[in-house]
């Protein structure tokens, strides 16, 4: 049995890069000398409920509901049961790199926090505190245009980290320019647009306590501190937000999600406003891909909204594979929801992802911990993603390719991290 020292480091990174796995003997060790044990469960299957234990009845039902019966939930997982990882051994991984270039800037690792609205319901610290801890363990925040704090607050936070904005799309134009003029002189480099939630889906673990905290003003910040929408609630009431939540709610999500799609041709605008990359989430057709690409975006994230939007829908990992193969040499390929661990990450980028966002997991850290919560949450995936590139004998990200899995198709797989 491998021994454990209070001297072991783990092997440093011939770049200098972070070490990510160094997590795992922290807690060790912790837990060792100190007697402290992880506030925060590692277990991926024993993390909802621990969140669970803490959040308020519709806090929880919020981030863990789907729509429907969750069936599309249950497919994000059962995906990654197909896929099994074939370790290759006596390859000299000791130190791993997991360092990325994504549209031209190197990262330190595959992962990014998935945009997340509301976070104010789940902890105080919200948006501002696990922007804050992005920075700190170098994972790129995509905030999210429900927030429950502004763009200039999340920016501030995030300070020199990395980060990306998350648009859900208003039909007012002029709106919409705001926004993105907001968000490119706060320091946010890529324009993530959501295309699958232009409306809210059947939620019944919402719908059942007919909780919706933006009708209360919750997770409406970016549209309320956004000056053009001011002046226009302004000219067509004659007065302020502040004086009238519920109505300036009520107009806010009217534009945002006014059960209005937005077409293909619309992208062009986008373009226009926007200097950098756009990425377009939500695709899991290869149709769409290709029209992404021949609408000229620089990428997709394979997601259906974490199983929240469509239910009886196909898992987003079983469509990775042949989106990736059609399109991933012309736009850079994403992935989005169901990611719990290590080794799912492995699998994505084994079959043409080239990052992936975290999204549930770091939010139940946060209800349990506040933002130290997300923090651990997802420094223990990728520590986890670090240990084990070593133990399947990856050492590399550009190492996570075809060969190294195999779908199968076992009748005992039923359930994963549900």
């Amino acid at each position: 049995m491998p021994q454990l020292q209070a001297s072991q480091e783990h092997p440093e990174a011939p770049d200098g890069g972070r070490q990510y796995g160094k997590f795992q003997n922290e807690i060790y060790m912790n837990g060792v000398m100190n007697n402290s044990m992880p506030t925060v469960t590692t277990n991926p299957n024993k993390l909802e409920e621990q969140a669970k234990q803490r959040l308020s009845l519709t806090s929880y039902n919020y981030v863990s509901g789907g729509a429907g019966e969750r069936a599309t939930m249950d497919a994000n997982r059962l995906a990654f049961r197909q896929w099994k990882i074939i370790p290759r051994m006596l390859r000299d991984t000791t130190h791993r790199d997991l360092t990325v270039e994504i549209f031209g800037e190197k990262h330190e690792s595959p992962v990014f926090f998935a945009p997340v609205g509301v976070q104010t319901i789940f902890h105080s610290d919200r948006e501002v505190g696990v922007a804050e801890i992005a920075a700190e363990i170098g994972v790129p925040y995509i905030m999210s245009s429900a927030a429950s704090s502004t763009i200039e607050e999340v920016a501030k936070a995030n300070g020199s980290g990395r980060r990306w904005y998350q648009l859900y799309w208003p039909h007012d134009e002029e709106i919409t320019v705001s926004l993105l003029r907001r968000a490119k002189s706060n320091g946010f480099k890529v324009l993530v647009v959501t295309l699958d939630t232009w409306a809210l889906a059947w939620r019944p673990a919402d719908l059942d306590n007919a909780y919706v905290p933006f009708a209360k003003g919750v997770g409406n910040q970016v549209g309320f501190s956004d000056p053009v929408f001011r002046r226009k609630f302004k000219e067509k009431h004659k007065k302020e937000i502040e004086e009238d939540i519920m109505t300036a709610s009520v107009d806010w999500e009217a534009d945002v999600f006014s059960g209005k799609a937005h077409t293909w041709d619309q992208i062009e605008h986008l373009k226009k406003n926007w200097d950098g990359p756009i990425v377009l989430k939500g695709i899991q057709h290869v149709e769409d891909a290709q029209k992404a690409v021949e609408v000229g975006v620089q990428g997709i994230i394979i997601s259906n909204h974490g199983g929240r939007q469509m239910d009886g829908a196909t898992g987003s990992f079983e469509v990775l594979p042949e989106i990736a193969e059609a399109v991933g040499d012309k736009i850079t390929v994403l992935f989005d929801s169901g990611i719990r661990t290590g080794a799912d990450i492995i699998k994505a980028l084994c079959l043409g992802a080239k990052g992936v966002l975290i999204g549930r997991p770091f939010v139940y850290g946060l209800g349990i911990a506040g933002k130290q919560g997300a923090r651990d949450v997802v420094k223990g995936i990728l520590a986890d993603l670090d240990q084990s590139m070593g133990l399947c004998g990856i050492r590399t990200i550009a190492g996570c390719n075809p060969s190294m899995v195999r779908k199968v198709r076992y009748g005992g797989d039923l359930k994963s991290s549900l």
